[in-house]
């Protein structure tokens, strides 16, 4: 074999040559003054944050720098051009940690970004040397030299004919008198005014900038509201007594009870599906796998021949009944909210149109929706991986539909058994095309699936809410809310639904439903009732967390008579009374625990801050409930006044004049008030706050 014959063996790889090292995301510089662990923000920043007209939140920084020069941070907002609209100084809320915040206010809904944004201040640099140096006699020409370079350059920040720069120029003039005394030159250097001038118009060098964050600033709507909860079938529905046969309620009956639901000053009134509903495995009388005859189904197992998710069940009426409905709670103040139930019985049109929309089993059978042990053989679920454009195109067009007919609000019905890709396209683009329809996700599930529904775009969220009654847990789920999860979810509180009667409604009588409506209408700026909450409906279905001779089942006309006798009527009018007089009830990022020396007793401080109110002050109410509805409790209060910014006085003077919303009598409070609250009589203070000069 000659050489060229030969075969050649490729030369060795050397290891670098081997291994190719992966191709790495350049690490984003870090500015001047370090600015680092911005908060809020979600999903690294992409997705916009919870933000709603008129409601103040908190943004947060971790800002240091090299040295002992001093600096200063600021929260900024700006409109989607990128406009400023507030500058919020920030504090350090965490000595040591470096941990600083502001608070921002949208005014004006729509697409929002903000960012954080540090300085060096020379003028808090110079104080802090000066407050040194000057009575110790150290550089003492040196030192005022340089503040006459500084104030020269404050007087410039300052806008022309204004009041800070009339302050800062009177300083400039006696600083620059090479004959005062350096105590009165330092003294004009350190006036109030001039430092109030100079934190307005701060002199900035070596200005950095965090990266925008995005949020959307949403309605009042989306975080505020007070819904009532109505079957229209039953509004109406009428039982022959000869025959025991029923005739349904209509959309037009339900509307002659509107008048009694603004009374008491609801502004939501919620529908649960008005679809036809079909007749195959048609669930009876609490949820029996065989109906009777006569027997309604559950609006839940949508879809016959008579149409799907775009039709009115004919015994309800049609869309001119429909649109008087609406535009009768419109002329009453309150929104119609829809549920939205994306399931279908089998003989909804989309079976036979579009197979491919559900789940085909092995024995070929379509796959009924079950969450064992429970199963719900009346619908079919969808299966949003077959076809999920298509599904998705149908959605959409059924919710704008809705809409066009007046609904604004929706109330998602299990949001969490479908993608959540879904969600994030769909809310998206509504966000985008028909930003004030608002989005409620009946989600009663894990927390991961709770919180990132909100944050891909839900507006509010159902809560554990119902199965928070003792006082511990109560204290560290409202803190939850409003501290750790507002800028991703917006709680909605429901002491009762159609599907929920938890043991302590069941077993606490009157008592129980005042107790629970007061912390609902109190602790989270949306609540809501199912109605017959006035009439204390609180009979279970044996082994169920749910009422017997269930709604969702059968005709339930009811005889609101009793609710006035009941005094639930009352109170419930009184709660949405209390809440439209005060923004602090409105707001969700504003709680403050008060601890209380009983375990039934639970009290807590909500404030809205002067930029969020209609008159410019700050609003402040005292919540105290006794969470017992068998027995009367007694307790010491112990105030947390920080939010007042005043310190306890412990020489048991008075500090607050409150007044109680509920019955309007004023009382004197020290820093730990004495209270007794009775279940049979005033179980809770509601109280407004004064604070004593």
């Amino acid at each position: 074999m000659t050489t060229s014959q030969r075969k050649t063996r490729p030369a060795r790889k050397t290891s670098q040559q081997r291994v190719r090292a992966p191709k790495q995301t350049p690490i984003p510089a870090i500015s001047r003054i370090p600015i680092v662990e911005v908060t809020p923000q979600l999903l690294d920043g992409t997705a916009p944050v919870k933000a709603t007209v008129n409601e103040s939140f908190p943004v947060q920084a971790t800002v240091f720098r090299e040295g002992h020069d001093r600096f200063a941070a600021a929260a900024v907002l700006v409109d989607a051009n990128g406009h400023v609209l507030e500058e919020s100084p920030m504090r350090d809320v965490s000595p040591g940690l470096f941990r600083y915040e502001g608070w921002l206010t949208p005014h004006i809904p729509g697409a929002h970004r903000f960012y954080v944004e540090a300085w060096s201040d020379p003028y808090a640099t110079w104080l802090h040397n000066a407050e040194i140096k000057v009575p110790a006699g150290i550089d003492i020409p040196l030192v005022f030299a340089e503040a006459e370079i500084l104030f020269k350059k404050a007087v410039k920040a300052a806008p022309v004919r204004s009041a800070e720069r009339a302050a800062v120029r009177e300083a400039l003039t006696v600083i620059s008198k090479k004959r005062a005394l350096p105590e009165i030159k330092l003294a004009a250097a350190r006036a109030p005014e001039v430092q109030e001038a100079l934190a307005k118009y701060p002199v900035k060098e070596l200005v950095s900038r965090s990266k925008e964050y995005p949020l959307f600033v949403d309605r009042q709507r989306a975080l505020v509201g007070s819904w009532y909860e109505i079957f229209p079938r039953s509004i109406g529905a009428k039982k022959d007594p000869a025959t025991g046969e029923w005739t349904s309620g209509t959309l037009r009956t339900a509307a002659t009870d509107l008048d009694r639901i603004a009374a008491m000053g609801f502004d939501v009134v919620y529908l649960t599906p008005i679809h036809p509903i079909g007749t195959s495995n048609r669930k009876g009388r609490n949820n029996s796998l065989t109906a009777q005859p006569g027997d309604p189904g559950s609006p839940y197992a949508i879809g016959s021949a008579d149409g799907g998710h775009d039709a009115i069940d004919p015994t309800l009426g049609t869309f001119e009944d429909f649109d008087a409905f609406v535009a009768k709670a419109h002329k009453l103040g309150m929104e119609v909210a829809m549920d939205v139930a994306l399931q279908c019985s089998p003989d909804h049109p989309w079976v036979t149109e579009h197979p491919e929309w559900f789940t085909t089993r092995a024995d070929g059978t379509i796959a009924y929706a079950e969450n064992p042990p429970k199963k719900y053989q009346d619908i079919y679920p969808l299966n949003f991986d077959n076809d999920p454009e298509g599904i998705y195109q149908e959605i959409k067009r059924i919710l704008e539909l809705w809409a066009s007919h007046g609904v604004t609000i929706f109330r998602v019905d299990n949001p969490h058994t479908k993608p959540v890709a879904f969600w994030q396209r769909l809310l998206g683009e509504f966000r985008q095309n028909h930003p004030d329809i608002i989005f409620l996700a009946e989600a009663f599930t894990n927390p991961p699936m709770m919180q990132t529904l909100g944050t891909v775009g839900f507006h509010q969220s159902y809560t554990y809410f119902a199965w928070r009654n003792e006082r511990q847990e109560i204290e560290e789920y409202f803190w939850e809310i409003s501290h750790e999860s507002a800028h991703r979810l917006r709680p909605a509180f429901w002491p009762t639904t159609h599907d929920i009667l938890t043991p302590y409604m069941q077993r606490g009588g009157i008592p129980a439903f005042a107790i629970r409506a007061i912390l609902a209408a109190t602790g989270s700026p949306t609540w809501g009732i199912y109605n017959g909450y006035e009439l204390v409906e609180n009979i279970a279905r044996p082994d169920a967390e749910e009422q017997i001779d269930n709604e969702k089942y059968e005709y339930k006309p009811r005889n609101y008579a009793v609710a006035e006798h009941n005094g639930m009527s009352t109170l419930l009018k009184l709660l949405n009374s209390i809440r439209n007089k005060h923004t602090a009830l409105q707001r969700l990022r504003n709680v403050t625990i008060n601890a209380t020396s009983n375990d039934k007793i639970v009290s807590f401080t909500k404030i809205a801050r002067p930029e969020e109110t209609p008159d410019g002050t700050l609003d402040a109410v005292i919540v105290v409930v006794n969470l017992d509805p068998y027995a009367s409790r007694d307790a010491n209060v112990y105030l947390d006044l920080s939010p007042f910014g005043i310190s306890p006085r412990w020489d048991n003077g008075p500090i607050l004049e409150v007044t109680d919303e509920m019955n309007g009598e004023t009382y004197l409070w020290n820093e730990a008030p004495y209270v007794r609250l009775d279940p049979h009589g005033q179980v809770a203070h509601i109280l407004s706050v004064k604070v004593l000069p």
